[in-house]
């Protein structure tokens, strides 16, 4: 008789629950998101310690304060997109002041003609540089900087004074408000650096000649060979930025109801620093204008935290800015070389 033996049934192995997928933030998005949350690091320090900062008005503020300076670095934003330099952005607004000013009140032109007139001259300005870098090959360092002292120069044969604008519709124009909520409201300046900056997010995202812009960024030799339009689209980044020098001009001018040679000196190296901070690579090809109106309210908080601490000289602002600019550029370094490593 033959023994049974009994074999133990095999038991199947408990299925193990699945890892949960681990949230990976894109490379390019490293220096946005560090910039989104070193903003509201300062927003959350200011409320904290300082009395009456966490209002709406406040940080409204912002932008009212850096309007001029928003819309003038969402056009320096595309020139950087695109591997160039634009040096003359803050002549180019005192040069729209001073004929705005010089019109207005001197020669008795109506604001509706003269702004208008200012625009289309801030843009042919800046079509000018971009036919000579694209046709002539030059550096856009040296072009920009030649028309940074042209701009400048034509402000005092215009006048070596200032002019103040006394016009009624200017003056209207200045201060008018929105408002927001409760006794909080907006400019128009305010308002109007938030569409052109609606506007360049969708030129940048949405349009034929926004992923031209990147793809010269990325290699101008690439985009040649992929058929895409590189010259017209060099020059058409140099004809906005100059456009929105001449905007910027024009809410500066109601910023200040002036027109003076000396207005906006060295805007175009925070417009730059905007940039930067907002996470635009200087190399061109990676970056976000979103990113941009953020670099322009971290240097608005940093001005508003030194101003509401009372103790601290406004030079702290640039002392903070430069120590920023240094960060990020390191940290546009180690992208870079990250991004190498993995091609």
């Amino acid at each position: 008789m033959s023994a049974l033996i009994s074999r133990p049934t095999a038991t199947a192995a408990p299925a193990r629950a699945p890892r949960p997928a681990r949230v990976r933030l894109n490379p390019r998005h490293l220096p946005l998101a560090a910039t989104i949350s070193l903003f509201v690091l300062m927003g959350t320090l200011g409320s904290v310690r300082y009395d009456g900062f966490f209002s709406l008005q406040v940080f409204l503020n912002l932008l009212i304060d850096n309007a001029f300076l928003c819309i003038v670095a969402v056009g320096m934003t595309f020139v950087i997109l695109s591997g160039g330099i634009d040096l003359s952005v803050g002549s180019v607004i005192a040069l729209t002041t001073m004929v705005s000013a010089a019109l207005v009140e001197k020669q008795g032109w109506s604001p509706a003609i003269v702004i208008p007139l200012v625009l289309a001259m801030g843009t042919l300005f800046g079509a000018f540089m971009g036919v000579l870098i694209e046709r002539f090959r030059l550096q856009p360092f040296i072009v920009t900087l030649a028309g940074m002292f042209l701009a400048r120069g034509l402000c005092y044969l215009i006048s070596i004074d200032s002019i103040s604008i006394t016009d009624e519709t200017y003056s209207a124009l200045s201060q008018w408000r929105l408002p927001v909520w409760g006794d909080a409201s907006i400019s128009l300046s305010a308002l109007i650096a938030l569409v052109v900056v609606a506007l360049g997010v969708f030129i940048a995202h949405c349009t034929p000649f926004g992923r031209t812009v990147y793809a010269i960024g990325g290699s101008e030799q690439s985009a040649l060979l992929m058929g895409l339009p590189v010259r017209s689209t060099v020059v058409g980044v140099y004809t906005l930025s100059g456009f929105c020098s001449a905007l910027g001009g024009v809410v500066f001018t109601f910023y200040m109801l002036s027109g003076y040679g000396l207005h906006a000196v060295g805007l175009e190296l925070d417009a730059i620093a905007a940039v930067v901070i907002g996470g635009t690579l200087l190399s061109g090809g990676v970056g976000y204008v979103i990113g941009t109106l953020f670099g322009v309210l971290m240097l608005g908080i940093i001005q508003t935290l030194i101003s509401f601490d009372g103790t601290l000289s406004s030079w702290w602002t640039r002392i903070v800015v430069g120590a920023l600019l240094f960060v990020f550029c390191l940290l546009q370094r180690l992208f870079t070389a990250r991004s190498a490593r993995r091609g």
